[in-house]
């Protein structure tokens, strides 16, 4: 029987950001993107970088912390084993007003193994649930996992369930559960995104097992719809990459997943906000023209004009040319029609699909 954990039995937590949230994913989700994707969703929950202890403990706060108000609500994602570094770590983004502190439970990369952190640590439920008390303790903010079904070699549901079980024991808030198990050997983070099978069932089942805790599904979700979808049966999802390669696909989220009542922008109106948000970056600030630029590249995609703004963008980058009169040369090529069109705003009351 189809488990329903729609919006009538949300109740006040409703409107909860995590109802979609946007992955924190190496490379990409910088405080670029984060400005960018605001554009798309206002209350979706986004996520930094992973960030390890190490960096955090002895580098540049400054420039590894810093956000502006606008990409709030924002969670840390940190990477660590060490229990009292994590502590001391989540003390720091708390003081520098993070909304969240989430756990890497889910990295396969070799780094991160010879650190004996992300996903090795689904075979240690004892240490996560300790990190997570320590965690817990150090700050008021909420303390998520993000973790895998479980690594491959060993993989049994009920090893699931009693890691959730344990490490829920020391007060975690969440759990966003990316919807395949990693091989530790064998394949590249990218390929431990995309062949091992998605099994979805057994995120739907972890919920009913554990109706009391959050639970968050992540891993091959391209678009609104199948958010929409998997909302029937959990907490929340999370978005990996389909928000960059396709980013305009959510671009009602905040009306059919959080019940905004706003029209939805324009992707030429995000261009716009982009190029006067760079225009207003204080005197002599230094930023990455390809980094500030490269999240809008798929803000096209599926439009006849796709290619001639990619191709706009790109070829203005290799130049060296000026970020902001790049983004509005690049607008002024496409057609008008492409640039102004948004969809309409959903009638909500009557969408069968909420």
């Amino acid at each position: 029987m189809k488990m329903a954990v729609g919006k009538s039995q949300i109740g006040q937590g409703w409107r909860a950001s995590h109802r979609l949230s946007i992955a924190p994913m190496l490379d990409w989700t910088n405080r670029y993107f984060r400005r960018f994707f605001r554009e798309i969703s206002k209350q979706a929950m986004l996520y930094t970088e992973m960030m390890t202890t190490a960096a955090l403990l002895h580098g540049d706060r400054d420039k590894l912390l810093a956000y502006s108000s606008f990409e709030k609500p924002l969670a840390l994602q940190l990477g660590g084993e060490d229990p009292h570094k994590l502590a001391e770590c989540s003390r720091i983004a708390a003081d520098w007003g993070y909304d969240e502190i989430n756990l890497n439970v889910g990295c396969p990369s070799d780094r991160v193994q010879s650190g004996r952190f992300g996903v090795c640590l689904m075979a240690e439920p004892q240490r996560v649930a300790a990190a997570v008390a320590a965690m817990k303790k150090a700050v008021a903010i909420p303390v998520t996992v993000k973790h895998r079904l479980g690594i491959a070699d060993s993989y049994r549901f009920e090893q699931l369930g009693e890691f959730v079980r344990m490490v829920s024991s020391s007060g975690c808030d969440r759990f966003i559960v990316h919807a395949r198990v990693a091989f530790l050997h064998g394949l590249s983070p990218a390929e431990n995104r995309c062949i091992p099978p998605l099994r979805y069932s057994d995120v739907y089942r972890l919920k009913a097992d554990f109706p009391h805790l959050s639970i968050d599904l992540n891993g091959g979700v391209t678009g609104l719809e199948q958010v929409i979808e998997h909302l029937d049966w959990l907490d929340g999802v999370m978005v990996g990459r389909a928000a960059y390669r396709d980013p305009y696909a959510f671009i009602l989220a905040d009306q059919l997943v959080f019940g905004a009542t706003n029209p939805p922008a324009s992707r030429g109106s995000i261009v716009q906000n982009m190029a006067d948000h760079l225009s207003a970056q204080p005197s002599g600030a230094c930023f990455s023209s390809h980094a500030a630029i490269r999240p809008m590249l798929g803000l096209f995609k599926g439009q006849p004009a796709a290619r001639i703004w990619r191709r706009a963008i790109s070829e203005g980058l290799q130049r060296g040319e000026d970020p902001v009169r790049l983004l509005l040369d690049s607008l002024t090529k496409l057609p008008q029609e492409v640039c102004k069109a948004a969809p309409p705003l959903p009638d909500l009351a009557n969408d069968e699909r909420l």
